[in-house]
């Protein structure tokens, strides 16, 4: 439809409007099993090189099991590092193959047709957990001894490019690199079925002691003329990385305004020392050191998602879990909040259930982010059991992206309860279209005991979330009686009113 084409436009006003909200209560009692929660996973491939070991039917069977794991322990959303190093973990015109996938950058794997970016999107899809690709925008070395491939864009403009201590990155300040960034953002949202473009905290790199950013040749060419004076390089790197970050939002909302843009930033914004509204912290901040101005992007509604890294331990001295649990409720614009969470540390000292009630006690956070996934699949210290059984003791649906488009999608058509020989099974009609967002993308499941109140608000009663049209039924002797529900899903995570049927199983 056409309106999709211009939607994007409408985004950012949508956003904005929805910001002036004058609502005060900052915390509530919490639900131990809310039904809408964002419960992410970050899995991690710079650095990896348990990729690069398998071969490509060895890797799916792997992302298989990742997925698997992931989906048993809660998590619906899995946010799967696609280009650690300008490379690729996809197939792509623009970069090479990823040296953390084969083992050499520029190297295909050894079944030319497989795309573990295309491979992982599925897995999740088919059991209705979201993809989110992660990508680092700057970064093109960990260590200046990696080797890139020939057809490296660093070999064509090197000029673009500086030396930070012992990493290569681009320089954020030519706008060159920011048109690039979004072509290589526009690939992948126009070729995938990705759920969101996801951005961790690597902006401008971390400072190193006595070693400042080598960009005087792009603040000499472009500072002055964007009304940037010499005592203002610091506002000058902060409006390069909003200029990427609005550029990015536009690319994406004009390619597939369903696909959202998150950042999970550094977890201090600015410390009241350097800002009368900042957190009554002490440490490193993203305004003032990584040049990254989260509480505006936030603020403007150029991004749709936010993830701060709050890694520190409760009553930690400098940066302690809970002041700033309560400073980004405070300060997110009531918007989509999510919180980072660093699973060793929380284990370690016995605090993750504790954080977890916490994040549910806030007015305005709606989920969590796990750091590290793998640690999930190892089951680190019984955590995944910890979640299926304890954090995460029901299904949980994504929050609604109702900024982006607030409606319902159609209800399900022609619920219906079949039985074969060996077989009994749920099938409905729907009206799914993958070009129209606001269609039925996926279904939601629910069983409801005989004589049981439908209420689709208790996430006790899910059983499923599918992008499949139908759905088996056990077989419990034949003398039980249950409603079952099925609700529709479009691509904001809107829910549709219930279509119920009854069955004996």
């Amino acid at each position: 439809m056409d309106k999709f084409k211009y939607l994007f436009y409408l985004i950012f006003i949508s956003v904005i409007a929805s910001c002036g909200s004058s609502r005060t209560a900052l915390t509530h009692h919490p639900d131990t099993t809310p039904k809408r929660e964002f419960r992410g996973a970050w899995i991690q491939t710079v650095g990896q090189s348990r990729y690069y070991q398998m071969n490509s039917s060895a890797m799916k069977h792997y992302l298989s099991e990742m997925v698997r794991k992931l989906d048993e322990a809660g998590v619906n959303a899995v946010i799967f590092q696609i280009r650690p190093e300008a490379d690729a973990f996809y197939k792509s015109n623009l970069e090479p193959w990823s040296r953390y996938l084969t083992g050499i950058q520029g190297k295909s794997p050894d079944d030319p047709d497989f795309d573990p970016l295309a491979y992982i999107i599925e897995e999740c899809h088919k059991r209705g957990m979201e993809l989110h690709a992660w990508l680092n925008p700057y970064r093109v070395k960990t260590n200046m001894s990696n080797m890139l491939a020939t057809d490296h864009i660093y070999y064509r403009y090197p000029e673009r490019f500086v030396q930070y201590g012992n990493k290569l990155l681009f320089d954020p300040g030519l706008p060159e690199n920011r048109a690039y960034i979004c072509d290589v953002v526009r690939d992948i949202v126009s070729r995938y079925d990705v759920d969101a473009i996801h951005m961790d905290d690597y902006f401008y790199p971390y400072p190193i002691a006595g070693q400042s950013f080598p960009d005087d040749n792009s603040f000499n060419m472009f500072a002055a003329s964007q009304g940037f004076f010499d005592s203002q390089r610091g506002d000058w790197r902060r409006n390069n990385v909003n200029l990427l970050i609005q550029q990015l939002k536009l690319t994406i909302a004009g390619t597939k305004p369903w696909v959202r843009f998150g950042i999970s930033p550094f977890g201090i914004y600015r410390n009241k020392r350097s800002d009368s509204g900042g957190s009554e912290t002490n440490g490193l901040q993203n305004y003032d050191d990584l040049y990254a101005d989260i509480k505006l992007w936030v603020e403007k509604g150029w991004i749709d998602y936010n993830i701060p890294q709050l890694y520190w331990e409760i009553g930690h001295n400098a940066a302690d879990y809970t002041t700033l649990l309560h400073w980004w409720n405070a300060n997110n614009f009531e918007q989509h909040l999510y919180v980072g969470q660093d699973l060793k540390r929380s284990i370690d000292r016995n605090e993750l259930g504790i954080k977890i009630n916490q994040t549910r006690e806030m007015s305005f956070v709606h989920g969590n982010c796990y750091w590290y996934g793998y640690q999930i699949l190892d089951n680190f210290e019984g955590v995944a059991g910890m979640l299926k059984n304890d954090i995460h003791q029901s299904k949980a649906l994504i929050p609604a992206y109702t900024h982006l488009h607030k409606g319902l999608p159609e209800r399900v058509k022609k619920l219906t309860s079949v039985f074969t020989e060996d077989m009994h099974f749920l099938t409905w009609g729907h009206n799914r279209d993958k070009k129209n967002p606001e269609t039925a993308q996926k279904f939601v499941v629910y069983r409801f005991r005989d004589g049981e109140k439908v209420d689709l608000r208790n996430a006790d009663n899910i059983l499923s979330v599918t992008p499949e049209n139908f759905f088996v039924l056990p077989y419990e002797g034949g003398n039980r009686r249950y409603t079952y529900v099925v609700t529709s899903l479009d691509a904001f995570g809107n829910e549709s009113k219930e279509r119920k049927i009854k069955v004996r199983l």
